[in-house]
Formats: structure tokens, C-alpha cells, sequence
């Protein structure tokens, strides 16, 4: 673990380290560095992982301003640069997978490679009313987690998505502490207002693996949406895991596990 200065705040990381190929594991709004254990002690072996917790997350800094995918991508880019990396292959869930998006696009001479697991991205942004709805409940939801016990987390967890209920035991007890870490200053990034996928994907110039999952069960982006995504830039590829919902690495490891090997082996 260790913390650096990136883009003018201190950003914490957890890294595997050893002579390997950098990853770097970019987690989702509310989670934090930690939370990727099943994962990371599958890839550990073959990568040095670098985990780090986003701008208001786990122990990193919780700036008063700048709340903007821009700005998180940004962090990234400059820890990778403080860590003396030439380049990292990158690997985004959710929020992370749209600063990993952002981090390739405007940043492409520090990404070898990128893997998305269901960004947030919509065929349709929604309005201001709803954008704000959406950030009030999050804030809501945020505020009322610092209040419960691990088992009032897990069976909140269980009520909102039915599909955790299918995690492995390992993945609660880092997904509960950083929920009751994360600042609600992250909250400004949902009140920043959405970012499309075409405003990201026709940037993107590295190999780009977009792994999908069910829309029934949770998961965000669409089959529709994930072939026209890959229609529009050639570094795409998809990878649909079926039987799993927005969160897929804990779902349906194995498969998850397939299609990220397979691809980081061709690809970097």
C-alpha cells in the first residue's frame, strides 16, 4: 500500500508488485481499492496490480471541487505517472470503467490496453429531473450505510440487487468498509451531469474489451447497445457473460475470468 500525489491530491493504492506488467484496477462508485479480492488473487500471479482508491474513496483525498470524469482520469494518469509506468493495461468497473474510458481517450500514451466491465453507459442520457433523482438517492443511500452493521449492509444488498446474494462471502467485508469510507462529495460527480458513450468509444485507439452481462438481472449496458458500440470503433470487442447483473466479476468469475485472460494475453 502507499499513497502519491496525482493531479494535485493524494491518491491511496494497494499493489501486488514484482518484475510484471502493470495492471491498474479502477473500482466502482461507493467501492475502493480493496474491493477486488477473488480477482485479484486470480491475476496477482501474472500481473502487478495496482488498486487504487478514486478521488473521495477509501483513503484517498475528498477534494471540495472537481467532480468530473475528466478529473478522475486524470488522477489515474497521474499515478500512473508518479509510479514511474511507461504504460498500464487498464481495468474499469462501472464509474471505473468510464474513467478508464477517459483515461484512454484523453490520455492515450498511458493506457496499453482496456478492459470495461458494464460502464454506465445508456442509449439515452437521462433528463436533469432524473439525473437528479438518481444523485439524491445515492445520497440517501450513502448517508444512511455509515449508519449499519455488516449485516444490515449484506441484507440491504440482497433487497436492492438479489443477484449478490450469489457473491462469494470474501467480496462483503471490503464492499462494507468502503461504503463506510466513501465521502459523500462523490455524489458532485452523478450532479456533474452524465457523459454519453460517443462522446468516449470513437477515441478510443488502444485494444478495448467491453464485457456485458443481463439487463434483467441488473447489468447496464444493453446487447443493442454493446454492438453498436462495437460498430463504432474497431479496437472493441464485447464479451456477454450471461447470468449476471452490474456487478460481474462477482457474479461469474470463471467466465469473467476466461474472457479478461484470454483477452490481456492477445492484447498486452
Amino acid at each position: 500500500m502507499g499513497d502519491v500525489v496525482a493531479n494535485g491530491i493524494k491518491i491511496h493504492y494497494t499493489r501486488t508488485g514484482a518484475n510484471k506488467k502493470p495492471l491498474v484496477l479502477l473500482h466502482g462508485i461507493t467501492d475502493s481499492g480493496l474491493c477486488w479480492p477473488r480477482l485479484a488473487e486470480a491475476l496477482k500471479h501474472d500481473y502487478d496490480l495496482i488498486m487504487p482508491d478514486a478521488r473521495a474513496h477509501g483513503l484517498s483525498d475528498a477534494p471540495d471541487t472537481a467532480y468530473t470524469y475528466q478529473d478522475m482520469a486524470n488522477d489515474v494518469a497521474g499515478l500512473i505517472e508518479a509510479l514511474g509506468l511507461h504504460k498500464a493495461a487498464v481495468l474499469g468497473h462501472s464509474m471505473g470503467a468510464m474513467t478508464a474510458a477517459v483515461l484512454a481517450a484523453n490520455h492515450p500514451q498511458r493506457v496499453a490496453c482496456l478492459v470495461l466491465e458494464d460502464p454506465p453507459w445508456r442509449e439515452a442520457l437521462p433528463t436533469p429531473q432524473e439525473q437528479e433523482a438518481m444523485a439524491a438517492d445515492w445520497e440517501r443511500l450513502i448517508l444512511a450505510r455509515k449508519t449499519m452493521t455488516l449485516e444490515q449492509m449484506i441484507e440491504e444488498s440482497y433487497q436492492r440487487a438479489p443477484t449478490s446474494k450469489r457473491w462469494d462471502k470474501s467480496e462483503f467485508a471490503p464492499w462494507a468498509e468502503a461504503k463506510q469510507r466513501v465521502d459523500p462529495k462523490i455524489i458532485r460527480l452523478l450532479r456533474s451531469g452524465p457523459m454519453r458513450y460517443d462522446d468516449v468509444v470513437p477515441h478510443l485507439a488502444c485494444p478495448t474489451l467491453l464485457i456485458t452481462a443481463d439487463p434483467a438481472l441488473g447489468a447496464i449496458v444493453t446487447p443493442e447497445l454493446a454492438q453498436k458500440i462495437a460498430g463504432m470503433n474497431a479496437q472493441i470487442t464485447v464479451a456477454h457473460i450471461a447470468g449476471a447483473g452490474h456487478n460481474i466479476r462477482r457474479e461469474q468469475l470463471d467466465e469473467y475470468l476466461r474472457a479478461v485472460t484470454a483477452f490481456l494475453q492477445k492484447a498486452y
